[in-house]
């Protein structure tokens, strides 16, 4: 072996040391910027890939991780160049539907794709302060609230209000001006204060794991839907609940009209139809859904990730397919 192949193997072995760490804070960074998580797997690799390239010339100007969030931030504004947003049905404009209408497929649309908690902590989320990535930043309805703005808005948002980057660093990292950074983050702000209720991220999260009344809630959200209990799902919901299930562009408000759409549209008809896995996405508690086909297997069916408090269920984001339970590690088919 040459003493440049041992040079090589050295440090790449240094470089892997000093980034490997930072893989899981990438990717929900990635995924903050472009609303799928799949997507962001990708552009991480990207940004290793960029910053290997670039590691010999790197000489400790910053800290390491600076320096991947700034190929990762770049990366990520490429990708998203000449691209639509990724919404959610209520970020499309429309008023609240009737749940007795027929229902609009649009697949063609980008819709913005949960992110599975295994992928941005390897497992159920701890508390937050301990975590590279805190809950809060990666919530579903904020990353939807960001889908609304550019993506320069949504890079520059990310760096001074989530990482805590000073002005001058996220100018120098995007090649703009301080006051171009300014600018731009009371841009950022102003558009998100704009935004309709039901799209505009909540001050704080409502949930709390450990509440007892939250843990009874999801017990009872649970045990309604294996029972097929439309009556007793509505009873979980709060009075002015939202509920929305790309790629349908379709979303619906208040208890009732949730309830008036689940017992018309759902192909369930009674007990044991559905069986429920419990999950998590985004920093929330979410269920699998498996739905009891003609041969008596139930098979992945769909995703719904819920938002609330102990008064109830507030806000439902369903999808379906089976693209989510393979993110989240679930079967296909349960076992009999």
């Amino acid at each position: 072996m040459t003493s440049a192949q041992v040079g090589t193997r050295v440090d790449e072995r240094a470089f892997q040391e000093q980034v490997e760490p930072l893989r899981r804070e990438l990717t929900a960074h990635c995924y903050r910027m472009v609303g799928s998580v799949h997507e962001a797997e990708d552009l991480v690799q990207e940004t290793y890939l960029r910053a290997w390239r670039s590691f010999p010339g790197f000489e400790n100007r910053s800290s390491v991780r600076t320096w991947m969030y700034r190929i990762a931030t770049n990366t990520c504004l490429t990708a998203l160049e000449g691209r639509s947003r990724r919404p959610l049905p209520t970020g499309l404009g429309q008023p609240a539907g009737d749940p007795t209408a027929e229902l609009q497929d649009r697949s063609d649309i980008p819709w913005l794709e949960p992110a599975p908690d295994t992928v941005l902590w390897g497992g159920p989320a701890p508390d937050p302060a301990d975590v590279a990535v805190g809950r809060d930043s990666v919530r579903l309805a904020f990353v939807a609230a960001l889908q609304h703005l550019t993506a320069q808005q949504r890079a520059v948002l990310l760096l001074r209000e989530v990482l805590r980057w000073s002005a001058a660093e996220v100018a120098q990292a995007l090649s703009l001006t301080v006051a171009g950074v300014n600018s731009t983050l009371q841009r950022a702000r102003a558009h998100l204060r704009a935004l309709p209720e039901e799209t505009r991220p909540p001050a704080a999260p409502a949930w709390d794991e450990y509440d007892p009344r939250v843990r009874e809630l999801l017990d009872a959200y649970v045990r309604a839907f294996e029972e097929y209990d439309v009556d007793g799902i509505v009873a979980t919901l709060t009075a002015d609940a939202v509920w929305e299930m790309p790629p349908f562009v379709e979303w619906y408000r208040g208890a009732e009209d949730v309830g008036t759409l689940i017992g018309t549209r759902c192909p369930a008809s009674g007990p044991g139809d559905m069986r429920l896995v419990r999950t998590a996405l985004n920093g929330n508690p979410a269920v699998a859904v498996y739905m009891r086909g003609p041969d008596g297997v139930h098979r992945a069916f769909q995703v719904q990730h819920l938002e609330g408090d102990p008064r109830g269920i507030a806000h439902v984001t369903v999808w379906f397919g089976t693209r989510v339970f393979t993110a989240l590690g679930l079967a296909e088919v349960l076992p009999g």
